[in-house]
């Protein structure tokens, strides 16, 4: 049933890869199209089965066949499940938090879906790095995302980028390592390139902290303990 633009409703969902994606903290983030898919589908690949059976559990979604899919069985999986697709099931592809293929498993299972020509429905929905660089204060109009940098290889290539890049970049970090990526940071960007640092998306402690690297960093470094996965957004080379 259409309303205007928009359209309501879904019955039995036809043989294919549905990308489906999960609250990254805020459970009321999940939409009613998400749980009609889940609801609908023959098998639910994921990332960890008890975590996406807690949540199926939680929005009384009826037992699924899960399959597990991550990144240390990615490459056979994929083949598995393509060819249960291609023998007329519907899988519907989570992870743990937020949209699959954003820095989490996702693009060999999309890739092989491609190339066997499987029907493919991508779901809008959650994924970290939107809110925290629309509420960050810095330009939007042209960004890149680079996710998690490399630990070792190549990271020093990537920090040197993104001081270089004109448009707003955005990296992932973990708690663990906020302050050394800052300290990175403060070192090819210089002290007072204006960041925007988000921590908590859509959670109890949700948080952003706004100002020069320095501050920012002083500003993490007053608190008693750094938790949370945290987002950093970072102002254009001008």
């Amino acid at each position: 049933m259409g309303v205007g633009n928009w359209e309501l409703g879904i019955g039995k969902i036809e043989t294919g890869l549905y990308i489906v994606p999960t609250p990254i903290g805020n459970l009321d983030d999940i939409t009613i199209r998400a749980v009609k898919i889940l609801s609908s589908a023959d098998i639910i690949a994921c990332e960890d089965t008890r975590h996406t059976g807690t949540m199926l559990k939680i929005l009384n979604i009826p037992h699924k066949k899960l399959e597990s899919y991550h990144e240390h069985n990615e490459e056979s999986k994929s083949a598995f499940l393509v060819n249960e697709i291609l023998s007329g099931k519907s899988v519907a592809l989570v992870t743990d938090a937020g949209t699959p293929g954003i820095s989490d498993p996702g693009y060999r299972i999309i890739k092989k879906a491609i190339e066997n020509n499987i029907k493919i429905v991508s779901l809008p929905g959650p994924t970290a790095f939107i809110p925290a660089l629309v509420a960050s204060g810095l330009p939007v109009n042209e960004f890149h995302f680079y996710g998690f940098l490399p630990a070792k290889k190549g990271r020093k290539t990537f920090l040197q980028e993104v001081a270089s890049q004109k448009a707003t970049s955005i990296l992932y970090e973990s708690p663990y390592k906020i302050l050394k990526l800052i300290d990175e940071l403060i070192e090819h960007c210089g002290s007072q390139r204006q960041v925007c640092i988000a921590r908590e998306i859509s959670k109890v402690y949700e948080e952003y902290i706004r100002g020069t690297l320095e501050e920012c960093k002083q500003k993490l470094q007053s608190k008693t303990s750094i938790k949370g996965e945290f987002v950093v957004v970072i102002e254009g080379n001008r």
